[in-house]
């Protein structure tokens, strides 16, 4: 496994203080110029578009399935074809029948959910779930791979190679192909090096994309995520046959939570923050203490570490080349979620150079990818704008964390909250609920700020 230092490596710090080559095998979302392309693109003689993806998770995946189910040659240039992210695994309901996922590949059923205060108080959530909803927990390797070969099934070429950097066209000729330059997994120690030429690239590599810098997107500021998996003792796995735990104070992360999430035979127990990344051993051993008696006797079996953007790049679109998934920033605040918004932003910009090129008989233009944006922030502002305040005004304390605890008990907060994560909308709710839960949740901060003035005078 790579080292933090490795697995982090081109991406911005903040200071302390801040908080086989094998054939089918910024702060807020910004709101681009609507770019309309022109349908004079020309048409491709005796050939289909080509489009290189680079990255193969569910971002990858999603997007050459599309792709080459809608008449593109397709590309799919992944360098660990059982890269095994740290990542919670957790998948909203929609994400299901949305991508036609099948039931096998989905480990463990939620429906139960602690949320746990800095004080440990435990509040149940999922009071409000029906019969057959449910947050489904994956393993990523298993995800990945399962949406890989689909795509290959479709007609990508899936290629296992490390993809180093692209020759963008010059200026005096801009319908010129990109040329990509890759290392190829051929079975040799060091791999080989090769090029491929394509007329279009969607960036789907992750934090560390290095399709972001060869179109200079600009960096952004991210998380840690860091994960073990811990085989616990069947009596023990019991407890968490559908339940999965959060925890919140400034142990476990002073700006995000620790979480305990089931999987088929073992549980992840992870931890995240932006602000002390230093610290991040410190909060992971908080949170298996934490959890301690519920995991007593377990054994680490695997260890991860990963970057988790925070808020989507500068730029996200340049020519013919586009950004999806963590690649373009594109994980809510507050949960951290990802794994949907990634599938989903891939197949949105497969779609539009699908539709663009007519099925991939004419070349594509900036302006199809601009679409793809505009589609984008116009369906899912709203939801990481919301998550956004909830995470500034919820996790900027414990006594403000005791707040969240109390709220979540709330069966209105509970349904609105698990319809919004399982449906991926922004649910709109009751006049006169919202009335009672802005009167409530303005009575739990004033708590929470006496509690924290009362806390302040102790350590004084």
């Amino acid at each position: 496994m790579a080292t933090i230092d490795q697995a982090f490596a081109g991406l911005r710090r903040l200071p302390s203080s801040h908080h086989r080559h094998s054939p089918k095998s910024h702060h807020h979302l910004r709101r681009p110029t609507h770019i309309v392309a022109a349908r004079s693109s020309p048409k491709l003689s005796g050939r289909p578009l080509r489009v290189a993806v680079i990255g193969g998770g569910p971002a990858g995946g999603a997007a050459a399935e599309t792709l080459a189910k809608g008449g593109v040659e397709t590309f799919l240039i992944e360098r660990k074809l059982d890269n095994a992210k740290p990542c919670g695994g957790a998948i909203p309901l929609c994400m299901v029948g949305e991508f036609d996922l099948p039931l096998d590949i989905i480990d463990r059923r939620v429906t139960k959910m602690k949320m746990i205060s800095p004080s440990n108080v435990a509040v149940d959530i999922g009071q409000t779930l029906k019969p057959h909803e449910y947050i489904g927990m994956v393993r990523r390797e298993v995800l990945d791979a399962y949406l890989r070969e689909r795509a290959s099934s479709a007609g990508a070429t899936v290629i296992n190679g490390l993809f180093l950097k692209m020759d963008l066209p010059p200026p005096q000729d801009p319908s010129a192909p990109y040329t990509l330059h890759y290392n190829l997994y051929d079975g040799s120690a060091s791999g080989t090096k090769q090029s491929l030429s394509v007329d279009a690239v969607i960036g789907a590599d992750g934090a560390n994309s290095r399709v972001a810098k060869s179109i200079d997107a600009g960096d952004y500021e991210y998380a840690i995520a860091f994960q073990e998996r811990i085989k616990i003792p069947k009596s023990k796995m019991a407890y968490y046959e559908n339940l999965a735990e959060m925890y919140v104070g400034d142990d476990v992360s002073p700006d995000f939570y620790g979480w305990v999430f089931p999987k088929c035979d073992h549980v992840a127990v992870g931890t995240g923050t932006v602000t002390h990344k230093g610290d991040i051993k410190k909060f992971q051993a908080a949170t298996r203490n934490r959890a301690k008696e519920k995991i007593e006797g377990g054994r680490i079996i695997r260890v991860e570490a990963h970057p988790i953007p925070e808020h989507p790049r500068p730029r996200r679109v340049a020519g013919r080349v586009a950004l999806v998934g963590d690649a373009a920033g594109y994980v809510t605040k507050c949960s951290g979620e990802g794994i949907y918004f990634a599938a989903k932003s891939g197949r949105m910009c497969a779609e539009a150079v699908v539709e663009g090129s007519e099925g991939g008989r004419r070349m594509v233009e900036e302006g199809d990818f601009r679409g793809y944006l505009e589609k984008w922030d116009k369906t899912y502002w709203p939801t990481y704008k919301v998550l956004d305040v909830l995470q500034k005004v919820f996790y900027r304390s414990n006594p403000a964390r005791e707040a969240f605890v109390e709220m979540c008990a709330d069966e209105y907060v509970q349904k609105m909250t698990f319809d919004s994560y399982l449906y991926k909308t922004v649910v709109p709710g009751n006049p006169l609920e919202d009335l009672k839960l802005a009167v409530n949740t303005i009575g739990s901060l004033v708590r929470a700020n006496a509690l924290k003035r009362e806390m302040d005078k102790i350590t004084l």
